[in-house]
């Protein structure tokens, strides 16, 4: 007597509504979530600093509710953590690149490097600058690294001094200058275009104008001429 045969099991058959999707579409999706998370945090720490910012600001500006934000971020100390690293990282510029020897060379190109963060990147800036205002509590851990490269720059400026390629001065307080004049185009664009723009002319902020007077006018302080 041979044994009944049990039924074959059949396979379950897939959803065809419902496709899986491929990896590269979802690593795709993730990433535009994540830069539009990004641009959201960005323009609301700008705006109100770490404490005035929320979660659910950032949320609705990223087009997002409340449990998917967190979903891709555990909180908003963790995005603004990110973007003040992103901002050291813009300003670790190369003060002194290969193929420029000469100090008004590399003057001019620091300067130029700096306006183009401010000019590009302007939301970025007052992310930093609010941060300074509001006591740089959470900027502890990056004096220590940003004494050290400033002072790379520092040494190279005060070899130039030693060796009379330019005037005497506190090379500390001179890049400060550079900064303040760059970067005030990016924190105080506002009054920029109020001051500064007109009926022909509402918009002011041309990058262009800026260098061709801004980087003779440090060159010369220097003691040096414009290349």
């Amino acid at each position: 007597m041979t044994a009944a045969r049990s039924p074959a099991r059949s396979k379950p058959r897939a959803d065809s509504s419902t496709p899986a999707r491929p990896a590269r579409a979802v690593r795709e999706s993730r990433q535009r979530i994540l830069s539009a998370i990004r641009e959201a945090a960005i323009e609301e720490f700008s705006l109100h600093g770490l404490k005035g910012t929320s979660t659910q600001a950032i949320a609705e500006r990223a087009g997002l509710t409340k449990p998917q934000l967190h979903y891709y971020i555990t909180g908003k100390e963790e995005l603004y953590n990110e973007l003040l690293d992103s901002v050291m990282m813009a300003w670790k510029i190369e003060f002194a690149p290969p193929g420029l020897t000469e100090p008004a060379d590399i003057l001019a190109h620091y300067i130029r490097q700096k306006l183009d963060h401010a000019f590009d990147q302007p939301t970025v800036s007052r992310i930093f600058t609010r941060e300074i205002l509001d006591g740089g509590h959470n900027l502890g851990r990056y004096w220590p690294n940003a004494r050290v490269w400033i002072q790379k720059e520092v040494s190279i400026i005060n070899g130039w001094i030693a060796r009379g390629l330019m005037r005497p001065m506190n090379a500390h307080l001179l890049l400060m200058h550079i900064w303040a004049m760059t970067q005030h185009h990016a924190d105080f664009a506002l009054q920029v275009r109020e001051i500064c723009g007109t009926e022909r002319d509402p918009d002011p902020l041309d990058r262009e104008a800026v260098a061709r007077d801004l980087i003779p006018f440090v060159l010369r302080g220097c003691g040096l001429l414009p290349p």
